[in-house]
């Protein structure tokens, strides 16, 4: 008895969400960027940075770090959306933070809303790439 040899699969398509993953995590990049800039600040205003808003600020910077890695995981934009209403919060201990997190707040809606945008047009079969080519 002889077998088939095994039909290669074909070759992955190219994935449109993969250039939004990166605009994700570039995005979270300068979010901590800009919470690193507002240390001095906090050390301004707060007598140094090893008080408790101080700690809370590099907590969110190292989170925001480690949120990169995991953009292409289903649970990180329920959990981006969850640190920015956390960062929203802390305008009770420093409205800078608060501001900080109600602009990129807005960022980040614009961005699921061109998300949304996306999935609808690879579900309609209208991206460039999806488009058959004319010979």
């Amino acid at each position: 008895m002889t077998e088939a040899a095994p039909v290669p699969a074909p070759a992955p398509k190219k994935d449109p969400l993969k250039a939004f993953r990166g605009i994700m995590a570039g995005t979270l990049i300068l979010e901590v960027i800009v919470v690193a800039l507002a240390l001095p600040v906090i050390a301004k205003l707060h007598g140094g940075v090893g008080t408790l808003v101080g700690w809370v600020a590099f907590g969110f910077i190292a989170v925001f770090i480690a949120m990169c890695a995991f953009v292409r995981r289903p649970w990180a934009i329920p959990a981006v959306v969850g640190l920015h209403v956390l960062l929203i919060a802390t305008w009770i201990l420093l409205p800078a933070l608060g501001v900080i997190g109600v602009i990129f707040g807005l960022v980040w809606t614009y961005m699921l809303w061109l998300r949304k945008d996306l999935l609808k047009r690879m579900a309609e079969g209208r991206l460039p790439s999806q488009q058959q080519q004319q010979t």
